[in-house]
């Protein structure tokens, strides 16, 4: 083999080496067309916590204006509570519960499709929580949520109670909590695979995911490091991918941590939820922003 053709295999070489490692950042992996990502509309503070009802409408909080809004599966806008004790992570409960963090006081609340607010968590061992932030529930409705220390403008309280940021789990119908994971620098988003295995706990502050496996009486083990990111809000679709939400935009995951794909967005993700009649329509919080896309896979939460 001459120089020339020697230069010539070894460019080809570098060429493909450098697409297979941008593919993560461009590939949609036949989940989805970037193109079709719509501004639904960008006029909020902060959105967060986006959560879908039985009907496929969704629901998210606007934390700084203290409201939760409803964007309904006809493409609808409307706020469905105001004063919602600075909710941020939302979960829908077995029988239409909005179940919310409601960080003002560091609570968790039951918001019943009435409006009617039932206070569900107040307190650790007579200590206020950090605030919590997000949540998932599992099919025996057992509550999980991630409590990070974020100072809030409109907090009266001076100081904390608690000195670290754990994650949580309150057993269906129990008046306390127990401390299910420690040693995290700030944990975050959460979510759990629908047959009860697996749970999934970001930590932002350390820029991590990790995957836990769910004990019989809720209780995690077998901790283990899936992703080196960490994310605001967490979602699955049907086939177990992951997607969480980062500073580079929403990034899509197989089970086994392997990065597949990248949805683009002019703002920053904090949140996502799969919405509509047919779970087929990805929602996507953003700041100040609200987004949508469809999707070729559904969504499981």
């Amino acid at each position: 083999m001459n120089l020339l053709k020697l230069n010539l295999v070894l460019l080809l070489l570098f060429c493909t080496a450098a697409l297979s490692a941008q593919e993560p950042d461009t590939a949609t992996a036949g989940l989805f067309k970037q193109d079709q990502l719509k501004l639904i509309a960008s006029d909020f503070s902060f959105t967060e916590g986006c959560s879908p009802n039985q009907y496929g409408d969704v629901f998210f909080t606007d934390q700084p204006n203290d409201k939760i809004w409803k964007y309904s599966r006809e493409g609808n806008l409307s706020i469905s509570l105001d004063q919602s004790g600075r909710a941020n992570g939302t979960y829908f409960d077995s029988k239409g519960n909005l179940v919310v963090c409601a960080d003002a006081k560091g609570e968790l609340w039951a918001i019943h499709p009435s409006g009617k607010i039932k206070v569900l968590l107040a307190d650790f061992e007579g200590k206020q929580f950090n605030g919590p932030n997000d949540l998932w529930i599992n099919a025996k409705g057992g509550i999980y949520f991630t409590d990070p220390h974020y100072k809030r403008d409109y907090w009266t309280r001076t100081g904390i109670d608690l000195s670290s940021n754990d994650v949580y789990y309150l057993p269906k119908g129990a008046k306390q909590a127990r401390r299910v994971a420690a040693g995290m620098v700030r944990p975050n988003g959460i979510v759990g695979t629908p047959d009860g295995k697996y749970l999934y706990i970001a930590d932002i502050g350390a820029n991590k995911t990790y995957q836990y496996s769910i004990k019989q009486n809720g209780d995690l083990a077998d901790k283990r490091l899936l992703m080196e990111y960490g994310s605001d809000g967490m979602t699955l679709d049907e086939k177990g991918n992951i997607y969480l939400t980062t500073s580079e935009g929403v990034l899509i995951f197989n089970a086994k941590g392997l990065r597949i794909a990248k949805i683009k967005l002019p703002h920053q993700p904090s949140n996502l939820c799969f919405y509509g009649k047919e779970k087929n329509m990805l929602f996507i919080t953003a700041r100040q922003a609200i987004y949508s896309l469809p999707m070729n896979v559904k969504g499981i939460e």
